[in-house]
């Protein structure tokens, strides 16, 4: 399984208008293929949003994106209002818990870190060492690794039933020693987080 993270910087005060084009079109698209999840930024980068599309492999990705570009519903028309757009495709970690429609939300936070070159099978050890205890507090929604984008990043996402709970179990996590896990500060260069909404038709509520 891998995953598309698509992220789109939008202009100021649009965001409303592109989710409901999208919302509109992908009620046509997902005869093709089913979304993963579509978010907006909440804190963080504004205006921006990001849908997640899941594919079995490259081949599958590429055929389906070939035919739904011959839909006249797709895209969606929103290029107006795109300022900027990367694309990710991503691959869990083999211990990873796969990204699953659900009320898990609806709070997400999305977190990326961008390693030192050579770290990953280090980070990917720490990370197990500790993550059971971790998830025991509150449940992983899926750690990746970016596979056609920018290199050595992986990305980790955490659903919340609010900032609060999210406040309060890293808060107990950090305390008890339990997380983040020991020793990676050297392993990255790079940090970044958003917290993400849904909008009303992403499968991850």
């Amino acid at each position: 399984m891998i995953y598309e993270f698509r992220t789109y910087d939008l202009k100021p005060g649009s965001v409303q208008e592109v989710i409901k084009r999208f919302g509109d079109a992908y009620e046509h698209r997902q005869k093709l293929s089913k979304l993963t999840a579509f978010w907006y930024t909440k804190i963080g980068p504004l205006n921006q949003i990001i849908h997640v599309w899941p594919y079995e492999d490259a081949a599958e990705r590429s055929r389906i994106r070939q035919e739904a570009g011959t839909k006249d519903y797709w895209p969606p028309k929103i290029a107006e209002f795109i300022v900027h757009q990367v694309s990710e495709v991503m691959v869990p970690w083999s211990f990873s818990p796969a990204l699953m429609a659900g009320d898990h939300g609806p709070y997400y936070e999305l977190r990326s870190y961008e390693l030192v070159p050579g770290m990953l099978k280090k980070m990917q050890e720490r990370w197990q060492s500790n993550l059971e205890k971790r998830v025991e507090l509150s449940p992983l929604g899926a750690v990746m690794s970016v596979d056609l984008g920018t290199v050595n990043k992986i990305v980790h996402v955490w659903p919340y039933k609010s900032l609060d709970q999210r406040a309060l179990i890293r808060k107990e996590a950090a305390e008890k020693g339990i997380w983040p896990p020991k020793g990676g500060g050297k392993d990255f260069f790079k940090q970044e987080n958003k917290i993400l909404l849904p909008a009303p038709f992403s499968p991850m509520q």
